[in-house]
């Protein structure tokens, strides 16, 4: 009678543990809060601060939340502010943020030659959205030694600019440049001006540029990109053709998004005295291709935002809302999921039954996935900008500007970040929270319980759209 007693417990408590447990995503979504808060805590200090004082705690939490979150808005000037020390927090939040608490503390676990259990393999699969728990702890491993050797080559390339110009300090800003930029980050140490005093250095917008693109393509088209070399005879290097659907739409929608982006900013842009109207050509070129770059969610500046043209504003707009490609550093709602929508669209006009890419179809799940996405995503930004507009009396151009930036996680500002009011602060600090968890991952964490599909489902009917 005892036993079946005791047994009787144990089934309640284990009920009752696993009624409170943490859903994978709800985990992820705490690992970055804690960050945030321990980055905050640590950057409020007096050593943290170049002067010597402590900055005011909100502008510490702010700066902690743009580092974890990649997102490069700041309301105090980064080069000026922080210590050696504070700089060193801001760049292990930039680190931890770009790869993500789950990949840097499965990577420690693999270090030590600990086996990962299931729930493990759950986080990093949701952590990274894959479609698969297998071969996780080499995908670990190979984002880990890719992201060193990348951010690598970047230090060691800026150091060819920044060693002659700056000295020793030079390494450090390099170090620093080079994880911000692949990371997506666009938080620097160089001046107050983001780039804009390397607006017409070639090597420094080719490195940029390419560290971008590189950490906002995502992990799954580099190994997929290797795997197609390798298998690949030498006479036979048709590459493109024999990568996953995933990676051509990454990569067509990426070249794509940047050579469009450029051209309309050149255009848009050419005769503009206070951005490129003064430059020869090829600095023309160079600037307007930099300017569409970044707006994929790097957040470096190489021209003042706030002297762009509306049309060019607008453009950049579009760029920051689309961000980058999905398992990657990028931020937005990713071009993968505009590919989904606009191929969607474009199937119902046609009266297709289904949307097709590169000849494969779509699933209807894809679809699905992609339309919760967009409209979580603008709904962020509709309620951030309506807020932020009650809470300061800055240009509308300017707000909206601010608030994409803030939920594509990009760091482009119109000059409006500095003098945001205590209330403005609050709010594109939860708007970059939110813009960097993701807007499905928040959705699905925020749901009360998981429900099981109705075997009975709800009659339908036809309602009239457009």
């Amino acid at each position: 009678m005892h036993i079946l007693k005791n047994r009787d417990i144990t089934k309640k408590a284990m009920i009752r543990k696993r009624k409170f447990a943490l859903s994978t995503t709800q985990i992820i979504l705490l690992s970055f809060l804690v960050t945030i808060l321990l980055g905050s805590v640590l950057l409020a200090l007096p050593i943290s601060s170049a002067s010597g004082k402590a900055v005011p705690y909100l502008d510490a939490l702010f700066t902690a939340t743009t580092s974890t979150c990649v997102t490069g808005l700041v309301t105090l000037p980064t080069v000026s502010t922080w210590s050696v020390f504070g700089q060193a927090v801001i760049l292990l939040l930039i680190q931890i943020g770009g790869l993500g608490i789950v990949t840097i503390m499965s990577g420690l676990m693999l270090l030590l030659n600990r086996k990962m259990g299931i729930g493990d393999r759950l986080l990093i699969q949701d952590a990274f959205n894959l479609n698969t728990m297998s071969g996780l702890a080499q995908f670990v491993k190979n984002v880990l030694f890719g992201t060193l050797i990348i951010e690598g080559v970047g230090a060691l390339l800026y150091m060819l600019v920044f060693i002659p110009e700056f000295g020793a300090r030079g390494i450090w800003i390099s170090v620093f440049n080079s994880v911000s930029a692949f990371c997506n980050a666009g938080i620097d140490i160089i001046a107050e001006n983001s780039l804009c005093n390397y607006a017409t250095n070639p090597l420094i917008n080719a490195v940029t540029s390419a560290l971008i693109i590189l950490g906002g393509l995502g992990y799954i088209v580099w190994w997929d990109v290797l795997r197609v070399i390798k298998s690949r005879s030498p006479k036979n290097r048709r590459i493109f053709r024999h990568l996953t659907l995933h990676s051509k739409i990454a990569i067509t929608a990426t070249l794509g998004l940047i050579l469009v982006g450029a051209l309309l900013i050149f255009v848009f842009e050419h005769s503009n005295p206070q951005t490129i109207g003064n430059m020869s050509l090829l600095d023309k070129i160079q600037v307007s291709l930099f300017q569409s770059v970044t707006t994929r969610t790097a957040g470096f500046a190489s021209v003042p935002q706030e002297s762009l043209t509306n049309a060019s504003a607008a453009v950049s707009l579009l760029l920051m809302l689309i961000g980058g490609s999905p398992v990657g550093t990028a931020g937005g709602m990713k071009t993968v999921t505009i590919a989904v929508l606009c191929c969607s669209a474009f199937a119902t006009i046609r009266n297709k039954n289904s949307a097709t890419l590169f000849g494969r179809r779509i699933s209807e799940g894809s679809v699905k996935k992609a339309v919760a996405v967009a409209v979580t995503f603008i709904t962020i930004c509709a309620a951030s900008a309506v807020l932020l507009m009650a809470t300061s009396n800055a240009q509308a151009l300017d707000v909206i500007y601010e608030v994409v930036s803030a939920t594509a996680t990009v760091g482009l500002s119109r000059n409006l970040t500095a003098s945001l009011s205590t209330f403005g602060k609050l709010i594109i600090i939860v708007t970059m929270y939110f813009g960097r968890v993701g807007p499905i991952s928040l959705a699905v964490a925020l749901g009360s319980k998981n429900e099981s599909q109705n075997v009975i489902s709800e009659p339908s009917e036809e309602i009239s759209i457009g």
